[in-house]
């Protein structure tokens, strides 16, 4: 390839230093490249998905997790259970798997800006789940009994209803009857 072929496509030397965000233009790669540190250009991508996300879309992303976790599938007798009851029959690996997607619901609720009083008691929830979680026979039980993701996702959402950050999924009202 000579210069001229390669011309438009490599900027020239020292233009464009990666520190400055000159990489992004209109919210793409300059010439449809990403950055050399990021080859995938997953660091883009990640600041544009959560840029973007409101706090009814993270919710419902978190409430999804949330009924995979705990109550994705039924039981006879009307029981149900989820991925973190099946996973955490796997000994050590299975609790800190589970354990480690829980705290993903914690993370999310202190990015949405949920005071430390929650963030204790969620982690609270999820540290119970996993360290009881751990004990063989009595910790699956315990799994599948105890919905700490489902706890959480209900605090995350009744904190957001209460402050503001979210309109209320139930409107409590009292009804008058006219006759």
């Amino acid at each position: 390839m000579t210069s001229s072929q390669t011309a438009g496509r490599v900027p020239p030397f020292g233009a464009g230093s990666f520190g400055h965000g000159a990489e992004f233009q209109g919210g793409g790669f300059r010439d449809g490249r990403p950055p050399q540190d990021d080859p995938f250009g997953l660091r883009a991508k990640a600041g544009q998905a959560m840029a973007g996300s409101t706090p009814e879309q993270v919710l419902a992303r978190l409430e999804l997790l949330a009924h995979l976790l705990d109550t994705a599938i039924l039981l006879p007798g009307n029981r149900r259970i989820g991925l973190d009851a099946i996973v955490g029959l796997i000994p050590v690996i299975g609790d800190v798997i589970t354990t480690a997607i829980s705290s993903y619901i914690v993370w999310e609720a202190r990015r949405l800006g949920a005071p430390r009083w929650l963030i204790a008691r969620m982690a609270a929830n999820v540290a119970i789940d996993g360290v009881v979680g751990a004990v063989p026979l009595v910790g699956d039980l315990f799994d599948a009994a105890f919905k700490a993701n489902r706890r959480n996702v209900q605090l995350l959402r009744r904190h957001l209803e209460r402050s503001g950050g979210l309109k209320p999924s139930v409107i409590d009202v009292t009804a008058t009857r006219l006759d």
